[in-house]
């Protein structure tokens, strides 16, 4: 006989099944309208029923289940406590299973859609294809492959969620599920053509948001049905959340169509109908979103217990997020118009041309914004000015050079990857060089020396209860935790960042770093951020952070930066071309001496770590001076006087 605790879960249970199954049908519709103009672009033949409509909906119902994996990951991570000794609560726990369940799920689905997708690409009906002609064509289409790292990851991630229990590694999880979306947002329409890096990041920033925003109002209605505690805490948290996520999927959205179609051909074509109907529903859950912070939010904080406006409002959100993803899906397998002109061979590789050789001007003034690592780079000024303009409304100060030091690392983090020096640095070995130096001491230094730890603790409030920690406690959790504490070690942090300056020095790492748009952008994130681990390490600047004795702290610094000298000098003496395929296939007129540019890479590298040896060295004596001008003009006697 069924308990009083089942039916909600059952309810739960369905409600998951039914925005699935919407999602599915939704997109096995749409795959269906458009199945003629895919195959008169393509010239491929109809790979048959099974394919057509089950290929679509798999994809729409297998991202259902993404979506609920990484919305049960967050919400075991940040949106319900656990208890006072770390170990998930009964909510918490129950949340991270249905996550595991789902990524298993998800994985499965993805394992199908490799074989869906050889028929598709192939023409030839599934039941025509033996498992030897599908597993020997997984290499040679690059969706499949996608299809294939995704099964993979999805299925480790379930697997990991097992033996979970404490709330510490309920955020890695949740990193971990967004990255399982990661293949399938360097492929399909936005990986090429002109302007695919754009692209192909606004679609990286729409899924993260998207997966985040659907998945957390999945993980709190299933919440919510089954009568869990802490449902008001959970609801405020999310609602600030899905905010972000939806301005964040509207910018990211319009960025994206705006590449693919011309405002001209968004009413006589099929693509452009159904990027219509995605701008529908999203101004559908923004209205709802919105009436959620009206009236749901507002009955929650009243009383705890009043969930009826939450669960109306969020089941009508979740059916309109099933139509939504069914589609997304349809939508990618929509051809967009016809490009009016073949991009050039750089164009095809980059998404841009280069057309002229790099000169000062055009360093400085040809702009491309990055949407990754120049968005978070504002972001991140934003969240910091936001810091200190809460500490001086507190009667607090904070020191204005740590604050200039923090907005000018971010704004040369901006000037480095969109600005002409990160443009020529996609193809040319001598700009990669002097984007590495600034990515990975330039930038670091700068931020580290912004104390953002420090202010991050000062300005933020200690949770009003102890039974439920809040951002200042998750905080702390990770500054406290074991796997930070061996990352900070400053032997530690030294390997992670010479892994980054001698790992380009192998061909086949570059080569693979510089070829293709998400290598380029994971190379990018690894010299940010082993420079930050490295100087945080050794520094001492954040107290937070376990500081390195003086008397060791320029030991080391001079043994990092020494590095980069010797890789130069490395690179300089290589007789073979570092990412040369590459570069000659760009066909860029004004640069053919790959060779000679790669020894001025070298260089670069060399003298951009001999100069920062020579700071470093000159620092103590430059601290020297100034205190002995400040003895001087304070008229303090001198030591030994």
């Amino acid at each position: 006989m069924a308990t009083s605790t089942d039916t909600p879960r059952r309810v739960g249970r369905a409600v998951l099944l039914g925005v699935a199954l919407l999602a599915g049908v939704s997109a096995a519709t749409i795959g269906a309208l458009v199945l003629p103009d895919a195959l008169a672009v393509t010239g491929l033949s109809d790979p048959g029923p099974v394919t057509t409509y089950g290929l679509p909906f798999l994809r729409a119902a297998g991202e259902i289940a993404a979506i609920v994996a990484i919305g049960h990951f967050l919400f075991a991570a940040f949106l319900v406590p656990p208890q006072a000794n770390g170990v998930l609560d009964v909510d918490g726990y129950r949340a991270l299973r249905t996550g595991g369940a789902a990524c298993a799920v998800w994985a499965m689905c993805a394992a199908v859609l490799v074989a869906l997708t050889v028929s598709d690409v192939s023409g030839v009906p599934l039941t025509d294809l033996s498992p030897l002609d599908i597993w020997s064509a997984t290499d040679l289409v690059e969706t499949t492959s996608a299809w294939r790292t995704t099964a993979i990851l999805a299925a480790v991630v379930a697997v990991a969620s097992l033996p979970v229990l404490r709330w510490s590694w309920t955020p890695a999880l949740l990193l971990s599920g967004l990255v399982t979306l990661m293949p399938l947002a360097v492929t399909g329409h936005s990986s090429s053509g002109g302007s695919h890096d754009i692209a192909t990041n606004s679609l990286i920033i729409h899924l993260v948001a998207g997966a985040l925003w659907a998945g957390g109002l999945l993980a709190l209605l299933g919440h919510a049905l089954r009568g869990g505690g802490h449902t008001d805490i959970a609801a405020r948290r999310f609602s600030r959340l899905a905010l972000w996520c939806f301005a964040a999927m509207a910018v990211s959205g319009f960025v994206n169509a705006a590449v693919r179609i011309d405002l001209s051909d968004i009413l006589s074509s099929s693509y452009g109908l159904l990027v219509v109907g995605k701008v529908a529903a999203l101004i559908g859950l923004g209205a709802i979103g919105w009436r959620h912070r009206r009236s749901s939010i507002v009955a929650l904080q009243r009383d705890p217990t009043s969930r009826r406006a939450l669960l109306r409002l969020a089941l009508t959100e979740a059916a309109l997020f099933g139509v939504a993803v069914g589609v997304a899906v349809g939508l990618g397998r929509t051809p967009p118009p016809l490009a009016t002109r073949e991009p050039l061979p750089a164009e095809a590789e980059l998404g841009f041309d280069l057309a002229e050789p790099p000169t000062i001007t055009r360093v400085f003034l040809e702009w491309r914004f990055d949407l990754i690592f120049g968005t978070a780079a504002l972001v991140l000024v934003g969240i910091y000015l936001a810091a200190v303009y809460r500490l001086a409304r507190g009667g607090a100060s904070w020191s204005k050079r740590r604050t200039a030091s923090w907005v000018m690392g971010c704004l040369t983090l901006v000037f480095a990857t969109s600005s002409g020096l990160g443009m020529y640095m996609a193809a040319m070995f001598s700009m990669h060089a002097v984007v590495q130096l600034i990515l990975t001491i330039g930038v670091p230094v700068l931020l580290v020396q912004g104390a953002p730890a420090t202010l991050a603790l000062r300005a933020m409030r200690a949770s009003h209860t102890k039974a439920v920690p809040g951002p200042r406690e998750w905080l702390v959790t990770a500054l406290n935790s074991s796997s930070l504490g061996l990352i900070a070690r400053p032997w530690t942090a030294l390997a992670l960042l010479l892994v980054g300056v001698y790992g380009l020095c192998f061909e086949v790492i570059f080569d693979a770093a510089v070829s293709e748009h998400a290598p380029h952008i994971l190379m990018i994130g690894y010299f940010l951020l082993s420079g930050v681990w490295f100087f945080a390490a050794v520094s001492g600047v954040d107290p937070v952070l376990r500081p390195m004795p003086k008397q060791w702290r320029m030991a080391i610094l001079l043994l990092a930066l020494s590095q980069f000298v010797l890789a130069g000098v490395l690179v300089t003496t290589m007789r073979d071309t570092l990412g040369g395929a590459f570069y000659r296939s760009l066909k860029l007129g004004w640069h053919t001496n790959l060779l000679g540019d790669q020894r001025l890479g070298g260089q670069i590298l060399a003298a951009g770590g001999l100069v920062a040896m020579l700071a470093v060295l000159a620092a103590p004596i430059v601290q020297r001076v100034r205190s002995a001008a400040t003895v001087r003009k304070t008229g303090a006697p001198s030591i030994g006087s």
